[in-house]
């Protein structure tokens, strides 16, 4: 693995940790996981050819990543802020489903360069794929599977939030007024 390698996965892995504090949650919060996964796949993706079990290997590897992703972007909590502000926190269940895929990537990546090189390299020969550019190729397209899901999932719940202007926890108080039917005038 070259520095490059180690570079972009933990930022991969370390970008869900910027969410943990509030934040308003705005079609920009998606930039920053979108430009890493398109840096990834500009210095990891190249042509390939489809031989044996690559396709599967790719389709469980994806729907694996998007499954993580969407969980991870449905257990962020998501609320309007005190001046009306969509509001979204990663909680421990996102970090923990971030963490996972993202981190079980990097070690598949070290393990495979490293001790496991041999045994990568017999499992592929017994499930017929084709070698180390398919895993690579699979992987990466884990990674946009999960990270696209996870931005898809909160700009769903920001849209539809926006819609209806409220949060899961109701609309935000405001103070009775006298126009209001039921308010009843303490000094009457």
């Amino acid at each position: 693995m070259t520095t490059t390698d180690y570079v972009i996965d933990i930022l991969l892995i370390a970008v869900i940790f910027r969410q943990v504090r509030p934040r308003e949650l705005t079609l920009r919060n998606a930039l920053l996981p979108l430009v890493l996964v398109a840096v990834a796949g500009a210095v990891y993706l190249g042509p390939v050819t489809l031989r044996g079990n690559d396709l599967a290997l790719i389709v469980i590897l994806v729907v694996a990543g998007a499954l993580l992703g969407l969980v991870s972007g449905l257990a962020d909590k998501v609320w309007h802020d005190g001046t009306g502000r969509l509001v979204a926190r990663a909680g421990v269940l996102s970090i923990a489903v971030w963490v996972l895929g993202m981190g079980f990537r990097f070690w598949f990546a070290y393990y495979a360069y490293h001790s496991g090189a041999s045994a990568v390299a017999s499992f592929s020969r017994q499930h017929d794929l084709s070698g180390s550019n398919i895993w690579t190729t699979a992987l990466v397209l884990m990674a946009f599977g999960q990270v696209l899901a996870r931005v898809s999932t909160l700009q769903a719940r920001r849209l539809r939030s926006s819609a209806g202007s409220e949060s899961r926890h109701g609309p935000s108080p405001r103070r009775a007024q006298a126009s209001d039917t039921w308010f009843i005038d303490p000094a009457a």
